[in-house]
């Protein structure tokens, strides 16, 4: 079956729902699709909790928000990205203000801000520690305004059908009957998220697979900045679910072994000593997860089931600050670990979290494909580098994702229809999605399972926090190996109806994809920037890489690395710092 749109947005959480509704405010003309593999509201945005990033206090100004965001992404952010991010951002709060966001308040009405890390001002809105909830709950009531939006609930898009170097549309299957769709557009906007699932611990949603990244990586976009994967410091060590810097940020505590606040031993960019002891544990996500690691070979981390850990005290935040500011942390700690925070030690441990990396956009999010636009962390505008600062995320997607569905809307009201060479690309894709992977018949012993535990944990090994020449080298022979293996694999479900077993193959596809990027992406950066940190090269080199990487898929099938220089507007390369 072939249905057409004008825009279709593959992804259903902020960055889909913002860019929907300004594709819809721009054009009410347009007919919109938002095909998405979940139900909206369980989109992975819903999880995030600290807060969003937006300069409102008069103690605060935008030049303070962007230096502190491009001395955070180790000078790999491009400036001009930043500075259009840091005035942008409070207006599009603002207007979530209006549409109806309950953001947390102070006593006078004006809205409360908290600090966040790696930022030297109070500029982080929140709305207690359920701020992604509420956000996303805002973003879709208000697309439910506009009659010309249409959803495509839990269907899997497995193709993007591109001709002549523009986009045509995409190949969807519904995942409830198995029915298989071809879905034509004049645009298309990838807003799937990131891809912390190609890792065994994460903080996320077992939907962050990497799908849009791979989709555009097949169709012939590059990723860019690949090699840079964000731990947060502090996630549960069994489930990976997030312990938001919220919790830090009002005041937590990490403690070692021996109950010692450890950070203070080390350099985490802050350059006075007076504000070491009050907000080290405010320090960059990259640097307090590395700070893990050396206690870790100190001996001075906790032994449990799950690995190495060490303790997050908040008891002496007392039980009504923590019910007050942070509830969501305290709900978190009784259901998944059964501790208390307000009178019991949290055991945490970094955890995979976000990719600052993703399709290579400009600042309206357009792709090098026509048509095809990206937002939110599957795209990479540049605003994080290196390394992301907390709180930018969410502003990010409401920023890039309004810009993506204006560019989007005004290419889509004059682009032409599919061509005849897209609509045969997509009856391809429906024959090998019938006959090449529900029709294998089984001749190994191969398990998606047992492929996807054996990619997680190669690349926890070899790609994680510290990487070297040599373990990156020992990734590309195992991912190579495993994705041939994936080719021998079959499915013991042949069956139509809610078969969990053909998306699982298909998402394994895609992480093994982006798991490549990662991978050969890092063994070229022969440098320690931000998040990525080469023991073979500790240092960063200015010379050589002040550069974005760009992963691209070569003829044959494998990953080629280019590089594009970073862009700077203001602030020349220096030492990373902040707090000043």
């Amino acid at each position: 079956m072939t249905t057409a749109h004008d825009v279709v947005l593959v992804g259903g959480g902020g960055a889909g729902l913002r860019a929907a509704i300004a594709v819809a405010e721009m054009n009410l003309d347009l007919d919109v699709a938002i095909v998405s593999k979940v139900y909206p509201m369980r989109s992975h945005t819903v999880s995030a909790e600290g807060g969003a990033a937006g300069v409102v206090g008069k103690d605060d100004s935008l030049d303070e928000h962007a230096y502190d965001t491009v001395s955070g992404s180790d000078w790999l952010a491009d400036q001009d990205a930043v500075e259009l991010f840091v005035e942008e951002a409070p207006r599009e709060l603002l207007r979530l203000e209006h549409w109806g966001c309950p953001w947390s308040r102070e006593p006078d009405g004006h809205i409360a801000v908290r600090p966040f890390g790696g930022m030297k001002k109070k500029r982080t809105w929140f709305a207690a520690d359920k701020t992604g909830f509420h956000m996303l709950h805002t973003l879709f009531q208000t697309s439910l305004k506009y009659g010309t939006i249409h959803r495509y609930d839990e269907w899997f898009v497995t193709k993007l059908l591109v001709d002549d170097g523009r986009v045509q549309g995409v190949v969807a299957i519904e995942l409830s009957t198995g029915r298989i769709e071809t879905i034509t557009a004049k645009a298309v906007i990838l807003a799937t998220g990131g891809c912390g699932r190609v890792f065994p611990f994460t903080t996320n949603a077992a939907i962050k697979t990497g799908d849009g990244m791979s989709l555009a990586y097949l169709a012939g976009a590059p990723l860019k900045d690949m090699e840079f994967v964000q731990y947060h410091p502090t996630g549960l060590p069994f489930t990976g679910i997030l312990i938001t810097e919220a919790a830090r940020a009002e005041g937590g505590w990490l403690l070692n072994s021996e109950g010692y606040r450890y950070l203070q031993d080390y350099d985490l960019g802050r350059p006075e000593p007076t504000a070491v002891m009050r907000s080290m544990e405010l320090g960059p996500r990259d640097r307090l997860s590395q700070a893990f690691v050396h206690e870790v070979e100190k001996g001075r981390a906790i032994d449990t089931p799950y690995g190495p850990v060490v303790n997050l005290d908040l008891r002496h935040l007392g039980k009504e600050v923590i019910d007050n500011k942070i509830p969501f942390v305290r709900e978190l700690c009784l259901k998944y670990q059964n501790v208390d925070p307000a009178t019991e030690l949290v055991h945490v441990r970094p955890v995979v979290h976000y990719m600052m990396g993703g399709v290579h956009t400009d600042i309206d999010g357009t792709t090098p494909i026509d048509g095809l636009y990206a937002a939110g962390e599957v795209g990479c505008v540049s605003i994080n580098g290196a390394n992301r600062l907390g709180s930018n995320s969410l502003p990010e997607l409401l920023v890039f994702g309004a810009r993506a569905g204006r560019a989007a809307a005004g290419y889509a009201a004059s682009a032409p229809g599919p061509s005849r060479a897209g609509l045969a690309q997509a009856d391809d894709e429906h024959r090998r999605i019938w006959r090449d992977l529900r029709g294998r018949r089984r001749h190994s012993a191969e398990r998606i399972a047992d492929i996807r535990e054996e990619m997680q944990h190669t690349m926890e090994g070899c790609a994680g926090i510290y990487r070297s020449g040599d373990s990156l080298t020992k990734a590309v022979d195992s991912l190579r190996e495993l994705q041939a293996r994936l080719g021998e694999a079959t499915l013991d479900d042949r069956t139509a109806t809610f078969n969990t077993e053909l998306p699982a193959l298909l998402e394994l596809s895609a992480m093994l994809d982006v798991a490549e990027t990662i991978v050969q992406s890092a063994l070229r950066r022969e440098e320690s920037r931000g998040a990525h940190q080469r023991t073979d090269h500790p240092a960063r080199d200015n010379e050589r890489f002040l550069a974005h990487s760009l992963a691209s898929r070569a003829a044959d099938g494998s990953c080629h690395v280019t590089y594009l220089p970073v862009t700077i507007t203001r602030w020349p390369v220096g030492e990373r710092v902040y707090g000043r």
